[in-house]
């Protein structure tokens, strides 16, 4: 054996002497971090499901440990009215196929030669509520992933879900192009990013009047860059795109199409307050293949209390939501309604959180909802600026008036706008004639700012319909009126009552 040769063997026989080493010091480590990732993967899941009527676990069934590998089999079970009907809720199964680091053979054909404590190939398991899944992906795991575990327990990944034709029941077919989606995490999940993308979906049903749908979503992507705040849930941002939507319906077997429809939403934490903000733009609302319009929406929060909000959250988890099923079977029953029971101490303590929330003076505002057609743009805003009440005694037009802080509301209808939709309308109902199409438009127009107008709940402005409402330190200043919050409500009951106010 030459120089070179021996070498080369002394450096094989030394990284398979590592190897062996570092995957047995894996396999002794392995069933703690397991465990670990499933404590922190339920506290996860708890924390997801709050406000929700839903509970879901995950437990570690097995681990058949080996030297280079192991093989774990994990349960997902899921109970409340988000996973069904069935009393027992929903149970998924999963087989785990860990191969040990420092250097997992998959990695080493792939060229990925940075050591890691564990590679996990991970798949849906078939079951009796899976069987028709798996048929559809020809007895193949429809769910997979991989999973590298880094040596600081961070890890990197990815999701698929394989393509599939199904039949949901005798009505309903999904076709589905599948899904991939890559995420990575820091140490215990820190920060976390996540991507994704589905080329389509479509569901076919049979709609209650009988007459065929069908459902298309085309190029979504998916993108998440979050970290955990110091309360314990994540903040950042998201991100969901669809390159299009479109809906086939009725006897006519009309088609509503949408183009490049995304929804960005990112939140953020100062001190115990949290703040957030979520836009919605649809790029093309288009009917029959006629374009209609553009939409968009935004919507923001501020000085949200952090822990009052929690706190009240969990309250409603733990006492309304099994109140509002009890109530709900009850009526169903034709039973009276039960009473809702808290503690003194709880009741107290809601009142505290109450208070608590109030006095961070927290705003929602509705910055922008608008529609835009081809002659004119409509839109409207909404802010509202709550405070805590000097006491909760009160009557409640008096607690309503210090609750509410300031309220600014402002409409813009343009008439072209009502115009075109109402055109779109016609189109929709079968006219044909030009000029009967451009009449109809017209007319709802001018019908709309008639009735606005007329009830003096509106101004006109050009050809825009304006509406306008102020309020702070119990004054309202309505389109230029100002009144007291009693002289609004009366003038505004008064409207729909058709009863005149004398002043």
């Amino acid at each position: 054996m030459n120089k070179s040769a021996g070498v080369l063997l002394g450096i094989v026989v030394a990284v398979g002497a590592i190897s062996a080493g570092g995957a047995w010091y894996t396999g002794t480590k392995l069933e703690g971090v397991l465990n670990t990732t499933i404590s922190d993967a339920n506290k996860e899941l708890q924390a997801a499901m709050v406000g929700s009527n839903g509970v879901a676990t995950l437990e570690l069934v097995s681990l058949d440990r080996q030297l280079f590998s192991s093989t774990a089999h994990y349960r997902l079970k899921g109970r409340g009215d988000m996973f069904g009907d069935a009393p027992d809720g929903v149970e998924l199964l999963f087989v785990d196929h860990i191969e040990h680091g420092p250097l997992p053979f998959s990695r080493l054909i792939s060229l990925k030669w940075l050591p890691v404590l564990a590679t996990s190939h991970y798949e849906l398991e078939k079951t009796s509520l899976t069987e028709k899944w798996f048929a559809a992906t020809k007895d193949v795991s429809p769910l997979k992933g991989v999973v590298n575990i880094g040596y600081d327990n961070a890890t990197n990944g990815t999701l698929e879900m394989l393509p599939l034709e199904l039949a949901l029941d005798e009505k309903s077919n999904l076709k589905f192009s599948g899904l991939n989606l890559e995420v990575s995490a820091n140490a215990q999940a820190q920060k976390v990013k996540a991507n994704g993308y589905m080329d389509s979906l479509t569901l076919s049903t049979i709609s209650q009047e009988q007459t065929p749908v069908q459902i298309e979503l085309n190029g979504l992507t998916l993108a998440s860059n979050l970290k955990k705040s110091s309360y314990g849930y994540y903040l950042g941002q998201n991100t969901v795109e669809l390159t299009s939507t479109k809906t086939t319906f009725g006897d006519k077997q009309s088609v509503l199409t949408f183009k490049n429809a995304e929804m960005k939403s990112s939140t953020e934490e100062s001190g115990t307050n949290a703040a957030g903000r979520a836009d919605y733009k649809v790029g093309e609302v288009a009917l029959n293949g006629k374009a209609i319009g553009t939409a968009q929406m935004a919507w923001s929060m501020k000085n949200l209390d952090i822990p009052a909000t929690l706190a009240l959250m969990q309250v409603y988890q733990n006492k309304l939501q099994p109140y509002e099923a009890a109530a709900a079977a009850a009526a169903a029953a034709g039973e009276p309604a039960p009473e809702l029971n808290l503690t003194e101490a709880e009741q107290t303590q809601v009142k505290a959180d109450l208070d608590k929330l109030l006095d961070a003076k927290p705003q929602i505002a509705l910055e922008n909802l608008s529609f835009n057609t081809p002659n004119g743009e409509s839109r409207m805003s909404l802010v509202v600026d709550l405070a805590k009440p000097h006491s909760m005694d009160l009557p409640p037009v008096e607690v309503g008036k210090q609750l509410i802080a300031l309220l600014d509301f402002n409409l813009l209808l343009s008439k072209p706008m009502i115009a075109d939709v109402a055109s779109a309308q016609a189109q929709f109902e079968g006219q044909t004639d030009d000029k009967a199409i451009a009449d109809q438009g017209a007319m709802a127009s001018d019908m709309a700012s008639s009735m606005a107008v007329g009830a003096q709940l509106a101004t006109l402005d050009g050809n825009n319909i304006v509406s306008k409402l102020h309020y702070a330190n119990n004054q309202v200043d309505f389109n230029g009126q100002k009144m007291t919050v009693e002289q609004f409500v009366s003038f505004v009951m008064s409207k729909f009552s058709g009863t005149v106010v004398v002043e």
